[in-house]
């Protein structure tokens, strides 16, 4: 790569500014659905559904949720962020401008739809995130995202009740959503997309672990941004072929003797317009789906997934009947329940802010992070479940947003960091999708645990989550050193 306005010492631009704009766009999406979700039962009884077809509609969104994630998130490892998030935010607003429409059962179902197959947008731009930033400083991109997302969930509620209160409440707070999803797409597509780096996917899909997080460091990444933005991935599908996917070291012979055509440095490639059109032949884009979808699912990543779903559940069986234990075990007043459940998702939100210098603090030891938060989740659930007073249930709901907020963006940054550790094709949405997949067969599972296991107590399904949680515990703890050892051989290996 000769050119002679690069320069070895050259320090690529941080992408700031579209950051900042993707915190918006998380802030405006939860800010829209939470203005609907607290309606929805209601608006169902209001239609003349018993609560048998109730409970079945509200399942639909989950159902659809638990097979569209992995999906949607790998066809946006093919087809492009900024194609897959306009067109999944194009339809979710379809879909809640239907369902300001819904005046039958029939029509709300079909409503909800394209809202429960399109409705991905967060996981798409968490994706977009992990693309635009180096490793080290993901954790930190990660929690003030959540945050921004979290202090819209808050605000959501208020706006949709108020709008509630008036007649047709619930069709105008629909419509509402839908010109907000409308507003984020055109967000999206003013979004500054020649600000992000050229050469980011690449650096994250064929790295290991341990050299993903030098994207900006050295030679090969300052030759890498010389590239110019027409081969963003970021807009644009990624073309497969053996030459791509393979990663070559500048110090590696064995690297360098198994693929003679690939220099020392990643070559960047210059994409032509069929290549990054959106209309690419749909057998292209299913076969690369599969690809993807295949590389997870048969990679060794088991462990991590698994530990997801049991603290899913058991952070869902800590919430699931929290007003009526609050009622039963304290004679406490839903309107005091509900002022103690902002206060826990104000904390939630605020939380998002401490986990960059929580990772800072642990050294990027994002395995001993989830493990120590893991151990004081479980342990704050237990608390909880034994509380002999309304004191002790207000310090454990303190920390549990805390500890819940810095677990969540730990599994997921410890996903996307084995997943590029794989070896396979770049594959970041298809991972983030994996997990939220793994979170919907949570929401299915866990009201069932929890009616079980309210039938023996009010203390039953956060004593149930404290077994799910130490289970959690026991996995990571055997786990852990195996991951650790992996990630050595990695670093012994890209010494060489």
């Amino acid at each position: 790569m000769n050119n002679s306005k690069c320069s070895i010492f050259q320090k690529p631009k941080s992408p700031t500014r579209i950051i900042q704009c993707i915190y918006v766009v998380g802030f405006m999406d939860l800010f829209g659905v939470s203005m609907i979700i607290p309606l929805l039962s209601h608006h169902v009884k209001y239609l003349g559904a018993s609560p048998t077809v109730a409970g079945i509609v509200g399942s639909t969104y989950g159902v659809l949720q638990l097979f569209s994630s992995t999906v949607v998130g790998s066809w946006s490892d093919v087809v492009g962020r900024r194609h897959s998030l306009l067109t999944c935010l194009l339809l979710s607003a379809l879909g809640y401008a239907l369902l300001g429409m819904s005046s039958s059962i029939l029509l709300f179902v079909l409503a909800r739809i394209p809202i429960g197959l399109f409705k991905h947008s967060l996981s798409i731009c968490r994706a977009l995130l992990s693309d635009l930033v180096s490793e080290t400083e993901r954790p930190l991109v990660m929690g003030h995202f959540n945050a921004a997302s979290s202090v819209g969930f808050i605000l959501g509620p208020v706006v949709g009740g108020y709008l509630t209160e008036h007649e047709g409440g619930f069709y105008t707070s629909s419509f509402v959503c839908a010109a907000i999803f409308l507003l984020n797409a055109g967000l999206v597509w003013m979004l500054p997309w020649s600000e992000a780096p050229s050469h980011r996917t690449d650096t994250n899909a064929n790295s290991s672990p341990s050299h993903s997080g030098r994207a900006y460091d050295g030679v090969k990444n300052s030759q890498h941004n010389c590239s110019t933005d027409s081969n963003n991935h970021l807009g644009h599908p990624h073309h497969h072929n053996n030459h791509d996917h393979q990663h070559t070291h500048p110090t590696s012979s064995s690297s360098s003797s198994s693929s003679s055509s690939s220099p020392a440095v990643s070559r960047v490639r210059r994409w032509r317009w069929d290549e990054v059109s959106l209309l690419q032949p749909a057998w292209r884009q299913l076969s690369s789906m599969v690809a993807r979808i295949r590389h997870v699912a048969s990679s060794d990543m088991w462990d991590v997934f698994l530990v997801r779903l049991l603290m899913a559940v058991a952070i869902m069986l800590y919430y699931s009947n929290f007003s009526l234990a609050m009622e039963e075990r304290f004679q406490l007043k839903p309107k005091v329940t509900g002022y103690l459940i902002s206060y826990s998702s104000m904390l939630g939100a605020l939380a998002g802010c401490l986990v960059g210098p929580v990772t800072q603090l642990y050294g990027q030891d994002m395995s001993a992070l989830l493990l120590h938060s893991t151990v004081l989740t479980g342990s704050l659930i237990f608390l909880y479940a034994t509380a002999a007073g309304v004191w002790q249930v207000l310090l454990t709901s303190t920390f549990f947003a805390i500890s819940t907020t810095i677990g969540r963006t730990c599994i997921t940054d410890l996903e996307l960091r084995r997943g590029a550790g794989t070896g396979g094709p770049r594959a970041s949405g298809t991972l983030i999708g994996a997990g939220q997949s793994v979170t919907a067969v949570g929401r299915v599972l866990a009201p069932l645990l929890s009616g079980l296991a309210q039938e023996l107590s009010p203390c039953g399904p956060p004593s149930l989550g404290v077994v799910l949680a130490m289970a959690a515990v026991g996995l990571l703890m055997a786990r852990i050193p195996k991951w650790d050892s992996a990630a050595a051989r990695e670093r012994t290996k890209s010494k060489n």
